[in-house]
């Protein structure tokens, strides 16, 4: 089994949507689109898989888990079904808000659209430092996430979170950006912020060197060895992180 339909709903929702409450905080643009007059809730729901609400508000995105209190509402039928609308192969029809279609076409595709040119950015693109350095931050988080999204539902994934200690991991790109991976019996939780206190850490020495690693250009173990990465803490902990690691690569491929 290579990756399946739900683990990769998981990390769609919470990974790759998560992300756009970080591009509106890093990316202008972003944040002009989704100025609204009063706050917009777009709710979306996936039978058998997650189900999350995104709130945008004086130009910033909120996510929470649920879709109790949403203005509009997407629900997807399937895994497979919301993966479509990731992957663009697939026009969710709201089953409520139909008001807000326009905040829908106008403001929420537009800025899904933003995400995407950073996440699947070209080389030109990232010739520009500043996009480089939004890009790559993105993408950190996106990774971060899908990392916990991997250990709590993938087969495999679970199997490598059964064996990580109970504790807190600091994953992080040096002077840059940082994430607190929290494992409490087997169940993972990513939080977008350093912990003041950790078990484990996975330093990036620098943001070139975390690009490189994330574009599958320069190898883990050889930058390990030449201090690029630096680990430090419980190894038994950072070991299995890196195979869940591995199926990440996989799923966001």
């Amino acid at each position: 089994m290579m990756t399946d339909a739900k683990t990769l709903a998981y990390i769609n929702m919470y990974a790759v949507l998560g992300t756009l409450e970080n591009l509106c905080e890093l990316d202008k643009e972003a944040s002009e689109l989704v100025k609204t007059k009063k706050p917009v809730s777009v709710g979306l729901e996936v039978k058998g898989g997650p189900s999350a609400t995104l709130t945008f508000s004086n130009g910033r995105c909120r996510m929470e888990q649920g879709t109790a209190n949403c203005d509009v509402l997407l629900p997807f039928s399937s895994c497979e079904k919301f993966n479509g609308l990731i992957d663009g192969t697939v026009t969710p029809i709201p089953s409520k808000g139909f008001s807000k279609i326009g905040f829908l076409l106008k403001k929420f595709t537009p800025l899904t659209d933003i995400l995407s040119k950073y996440l699947q950015a070209t080389e030109e693109d990232l010739k520009d430092d500043k996009f480089f350095e939004i890009s790559t931050k993105l993408m950190f988080y996106v990774i971060t996430v899908a990392l916990s999204q991997i250990g709590n539902n993938d087969e495999i994934g679970k199997f490598s979170a059964s064996l990580i200690p109970d504790g807190i991991i600091d994953v992080s790109i040096k002077d840059c950006v940082a994430a607190t991976i929290q494992v409490k019996d087997s169940h993972m939780i990513t939080i977008k912020e350093k912990p003041e206190a950790f078990r484990s850490q996975m330093q990036f020495c620098d943001i070139r060197t975390a690009r490189a690693l994330f574009d599958g250009k320069i190898n883990a173990i050889a930058s390990i060895g030449e201090g690029k990465v630096e680990m430090h803490g419980l190894i038994n902990m950072i070991d299995n992180v890196n195979r869940i690691l591995d199926r990440v690569a996989l799923y966001l491929a």
